[in-house]
């Protein structure tokens, strides 16, 4: 047979580009990494137990359906877990840090595994919560089978709900896979770090936003375009970011952000009952039952204290 000289080149160049070490470096491959196919596999199994019936699917006795779709989720995840793990202290940010590798890489997988499972009935109580909180805040959803067919916002946070889990059990990159997956489908990046009480509805939701620290509180309603982000971020005396600092905001209880709002920093905390009108772009703190609009000159912030405006808007 020939043999192209330009495909040896090619090979022989490419391969001076590569490392095959278990270092978290630039150029690794990425044979010993988590499969992010299985990952997303595990994904829409696992939003199949939550909505049972939302993709096509025989309907049978939920024990047994449950039982079946749990098995093959621990087949797809368990392996990948493992793989992952070691980038607690394997990662760059780890490195630096001086973290210390575990002894039973396999034991610490399973009890991961083991727990998140644990966990997926309080994952589901609070999805009952938030399909209640779009059928109520948007008056175009006529059924609560509507809003859980339909809506890109419920997937948004079904899958949100699912990756901050195993984010909160300090399993590394498998969390964010999943939000990318859905960030690619529905339109809305909710970094899995994100803390989000039950009850939180986002309408449209094309654009959103939320940050890794990021804190909203319970029945927070949000539009398409909202940005809850970081101002900057620290760096230490290498010039690298400082990781684990709170630099998103913090949205209190039953707050609505209406559609192109930009809330940045981890100092910023938007009060209960708060209402921040469409475009606006927001670096500070407002109280409760405040109600913030954009100016020609800025922001105004008029609050039900100073003003009693709020009190007509039944906040």
């Amino acid at each position: 047979m020939h043999k192209n000289h330009s495909i040896t080149e090619a090979a022989d160049a490419l391969t001076g580009l590569y490392s095959t070490g278990h270092e978290d470096r630039p150029e690794n491959v990425l044979w010993n990494y988590p499969a992010a196919g299985h990952v997303v596999e595990a994904l829409k199994i696992l939003i199949h137990v939550m909505f049972p019936g939302m993709y096509p699917s025989e309907e049978e006795a939920l024990g047994t359906y449950f039982n079946k779709q749990l098995t093959e989720v621990s087949r797809l995840l368990l392996p990948e877990i493992e793989r992952a793990v070691p980038f607690r202290w394997q990662s760059e940010s780890a490195r630096r840090a001086g973290v210390q590798a575990l002894p039973d890489v396999p034991a610490e997988a399973r009890r991961v595994l083991d727990d998140f499972l644990k966990q997926l009935p309080s994952i589901r109580s609070m999805l009952i919560d938030d399909v209640k909180a779009a059928y109520d805040g948007d008056p175009a959803a006529l059924s609560y089978a509507e809003v859980k067919l339909a809506y890109p916002g419920l997937l948004a946070i079904t899958s949100h709900r699912l990756a901050h889990e195993l984010y909160r059990l300090d399993v590394p990159i498998i969390p964010r896979i999943m939000n990318e997956w859905t960030h690619a489908r529905a339109g809305i990046d909710i970094h899995p770090g994100a803390t989000i009480d039950r009850g939180f509805f986002i309408d449209h939701g094309t654009g959103v936003v939320i940050g890794e620290t990021a804190k909203i509180g319970r029945g927070v309603k949000i539009y398409q375009g909202v940005t809850l982000g970081a101002k900057s971020f620290p760096l230490d005396e290498h010039g690298n970011p400082i990781k684990h600092i709170q630099r998103h905001p913090t949205v209190e209880d039953h707050v609505i952000i209406y559609a192109n709002t930009t809330v940045l920093g981890g100092k910023t905390v938007i009060g209960h009952h708060s209402v921040i009108g469409g475009n606006v772009f927001l670096l500070d703190s407002v109280a409760p039952h405040s109600f913030v609009t954009k100016t020609g000159a800025g922001v105004a912030v008029r609050t039900k204290d100073s003003d009693g405006l709020l009190g007509g808007l039944g906040i």
